[in-house]
């Protein structure tokens, strides 16, 4: 299954890029919802330095920052910098987990933001994709948002 949300930031796309590589300003999309570690020895890793085609390790999804939940084997199989990541990863819940992120500059000054995520839920949850792709929609939006109101 595949969803896509897309937003215009009011911020330029090199700022913008700045922002949604760091493991804080990826939590901070997240929350309140939900925050993600970095796998263990990866902490000074941003998106733009992780070894591209190369599994990192597990990222743990915390439920409110909190309770884990989930996690995600973390692999960034395609990086062009300062305009776009694609993570093909698996998870606990997830047999396929795939996110691609796009930042577009506008004549204008503000950035294009386009996310496509691609997903095939494991075993038993498979019968509530298109439940969980209702969720992920409304989460990604969620994203978006804070990543607004962060260059507001």
């Amino acid at each position: 299954m595949i969803i896509e949300r897309a937003s215009v930031i009011d911020a330029p796309a090199d700022k913008v890029w700045i922002r949604v590589v760091t493991p804080e300003g990826i939590n901070h999309e997240m929350r309140p919802w939900m925050t993600m570690s970095m796998p263990r020895g990866a902490d000074s890793m941003t998106i733009d330095n992780i070894p591209v085609g190369q599994p990192i390790g597990r990222a743990w999804l915390r439920l409110f920052g909190i309770v884990p939940f989930d996690y995600d084997s973390l692999t960034i199989a395609e990086l062009d910098p300062g305009r776009r990541f694609h993570e093909k990863s698996t998870m606990l819940s997830m047999r396929r987990w795939e996110h691609e992120r796009t930042l577009i500059p506008r004549e204008d000054g503000r950035t294009g933001l386009h996310d496509r995520v691609t997903f095939e839920p494991r075993g038993p949850i498979s019968l509530a994709a298109p439940v969980i792709g209702r969720v992920l929609h409304a989460f990604f939006g969620h994203r978006h948002r804070r990543l607004q109101s962060y260059f507001s």
